[in-house]
């Protein structure tokens, strides 16, 4: 009797451990970005109690934030609102371990450090980030003003009257992302200082319109529920269609899609395609045929230029080696106010005919895709940095992409370290089989009561 209960003890000891621990292993996807809140030296707002650790701050809560700042903080508000931010671009960038000089973050830091109470928000889901503006503008009765750093300095203040100033900042993921943070920082500085030199009290807002990474942790057990839910299907996601452009015969010839279309030049950057996909963009001087395709997109008035022409020229090729057509893309053209600016970009651009091109970052800066022309070139003044970027102008059917050929090589970094461990190993495990294969027994043993072994110098 005595063993038979200690076993039901034991089996119920394991059952409880096991709900336990499958209790603790069940993690759920948040979508967060943080928010910092500060004010200039002089002024101050109440002290607003941080959200407790893992607390996910929601918009009614985010209000509730907001009208306690205004209370008693300056109606000159600033707001920079970045494409993408995640609270591990602090931890991944900025001088959390001492290391203050390589932050990303410089003066944010400075301005957190000399405010009297500064407030962080490290978890405030992402649909009440895209409404701040909409709170400020409700909170304080005016308009935003969207601002361009390249006319600060002509900006006059006004202190009778609340404000509220926007600033958006952009955000390219990969390799580029502490450049990127970096001139965000520069750009925050430099709108802080012309703050101060109107001496001009203000209350600073920094927060992102989305994550930019997404940690998901999926659970032990896939499918099970620990409580009720909806069986309700998941609303899709708005996803920006391709660029189409068709032929003379209304057909397609050529698709576009990417994430970031971003150009830098003179100092000025911008995002070419915040206004193309979700638009009628305008296409003028584009054409296609059997051997060569040719996507022009036309803008007016940015970057501080009349205008501006971004050219995708493509060919196919037949190559007797592969016995097969391919696309490549001979070169990426920048037409800007009479002055052209050339990129190469035949030997990394390029798939077969009848698939699509894809990758994550053709750039003209960090293991560059496009190079330019020669080193006197114009395309020297400019960087292009085009993220998530997928083209097809050859074999096009209907709206959607043939299968795409990645840029990616095969041999990645992580295969060759492996194959490079591998072959250690095995050199290692071969070397240690021919020493053991060499062992040799003795073949004369000394008997104590025998005559002494003479073994000769000879052998």
């Amino acid at each position: 009797m005595t063993e038979v209960g200690m076993r039901r003890c034991s089996l119920l000891t394991m059952a409880f451990t096991s709900v336990l621990l499958f209790i603790c292993s069940i993690y759920s996807c948040y979508a967060q970005v943080p928010l910092l809140m500060w004010t200039s030296d002089g002024s101050s707002m109440p002290h607003l109690a941080e959200a407790a650790a893992g607390h996910t701050v929601s918009g009614g809560q985010l209000v509730s934030y907001l009208r306690s700042a205004l209370s008693t903080a300056p109606h000159n508000v600033l707001i920079f609102l970045q494409d993408q931010l995640s609270i591990e671009d602090f931890t991944m960038y900025g001088g959390v371990f001492g290391n203050k000089q390589d932050s990303a973050f410089l003066n944010i830091e400075s301005a957190l450090q000399t405010s009297s109470s500064p407030l962080v928000l490290s978890a405030l889901d992402w649909t009440a980030s895209h409404s701040v503006l909409d709170l400020f503008q409700k909170e304080l009765s005016v308009s935003a003003v969207h601002i361009d750093t390249n006319t600060l300095n002509e900006m006059k203040l006004n202190n009778t009257q609340p404000s509220l100033l926007a600033v958006r900042l952009l955000y390219t993921a990969g390799s580029q992302s502490k450049e990127m943070l970096l001139k965000n920082d520069m750009i925050i500085g430099e709108v802080l200082d012309m703050f101060k030199s109107q001496d001009m009290p203000y209350t600073a807002v920094y927060t992102g319109l989305k994550p930019s990474r997404i940690i998901e942790d999926t659970p032990v057990m896939a499918g099970f529920s620990m409580g009720r839910s909806l069986l309700q299907t998941p609303p899709p996601q708005s996803e920006k269609p391709p660029l189409v452009f068709n032929d003379t015969a209304g057909q397609p010839c050529i698709m576009l899609w990417a994430d970031t279309l971003l150009a830098a030049y003179d100092g000025n950057q911008a995002d070419l395609a915040s206004n193309i996909f979700n638009s009628t963009p305008d296409t003028t001087g584009s054409f296609c045929n059997e051997t060569v395709s040719r996507l022009v997109l036309n803008y007016r008035n940015i970057l501080n230029l009349q205008s501006l022409q971004l050219i995708f020229s493509m060919s196919k090729i037949f190559f007797p080696v592969s016995a097969r057509n391919w696309t490549v893309m001979d070169q990426v053209v920048l037409e800007y106010d009479g002055q052209r600016a050339m990129f190469n970009a035949s030997a990394g651009i390029n798939t077969p005919a009848e698939y699509s091109f894809r990758c994550q970052n053709v750039s003209s800066a960090q293991s560059p895709l496009l190079v330019p022309r020669n080193a006197t070139d114009n395309a020297t003044k400019w960087t292009l940095i085009f993220t998530d970027f997928q083209i097809q102008s050859f074999s096009v059917t209907g709206d959607s992409f043939a299968f795409a050929s990645d840029c990616a090589g095969f041999f990645s970094a992580g295969i060759w370290m492996g194959l490079v461990i591998s072959l250690l190993m095995l050199l290692i495990l071969t070397y240690g089989l021919h020493m053991i294969m060499q062992l040799r027994t003795m073949d004369r043993f000394d008997d104590p009561k025998g005559p002494a072994i003479s073994v000769p110098l000879s052998e």
